[in-house]
């Protein structure tokens, strides 16, 4: 029986919830999801910085609720002088970049898969949704209306917004 898979690209959902100025209760978040829809994984993209106990803790918080979780170590990347000043004068950013690697996950499990949940609001993800589509997978894309793309929402077949769902999945400290 084919299944859904759920993806999440965690910077992108990370800057979300920052933005939202709330965060979400994965485990709610689950349950919502799973009430719908017969889940065969879930799967957590993000990078990693050496030592950073906070990310690993919250990692291993995932594990231990479901989810499958890839990381890669987060590049320091140099930047130019000129975008220096904005950046609170730092002469580099941290970044890891998994577009690729949710891509080729997503291109490799379609056979087996029923439906794709992607969160993420990134417009890197539009020829993949539109190709999804083509190909008979039902998509739906999780997002904020504050970060979404529009070439995503446009590409998408549905999408959900956090904020419609601020009270079912708000963590609660």
């Amino acid at each position: 029986m084919l299944k859904t898979k759920v993806y999440i690209d965690g910077s992108n959902i990370f800057y979300t919830q920052k933005k939202l100025g709330w965060s979400f209760d994965w485990v709610k978040f689950k349950n919502i999801i799973e009430d719908d829809h017969d889940v065969a994984e879930w799967k957590y993209y993000v990078g990693l910085k050496d030592d950073d106990e906070k990310m690993s803790s919250y990692l291993r918080y995932l594990s231990a609720i479901g989810f499958t979780t890839i990381t890669k170590p987060l590049k320091k990347i140099r930047i130019a002088n000129d975008e220096v000043s904005s950046q609170a004068n730092n002469s580099f950013i941290y970044k890891a970049n998994f577009d690729v690697e949710i891509t080729v996950d997503i291109l490799l499990d379609k056979s087996n898969t029923r439906e794709i949940l992607l969160f993420s609001g990134d417009s890197d993800f539009e020829y993949l949704i539109k190709k999804l589509k083509d190909a008979g997978i039902k998509t739906c894309v999780f997002s904020s209306r504050k970060t979404i793309s529009w070439e995503l929402k446009l590409a998408a077949a549905k999408v959900i917004y956090f904020e419609s769902m601020h009270d079912s999945i708000k963590r609660v400290k």
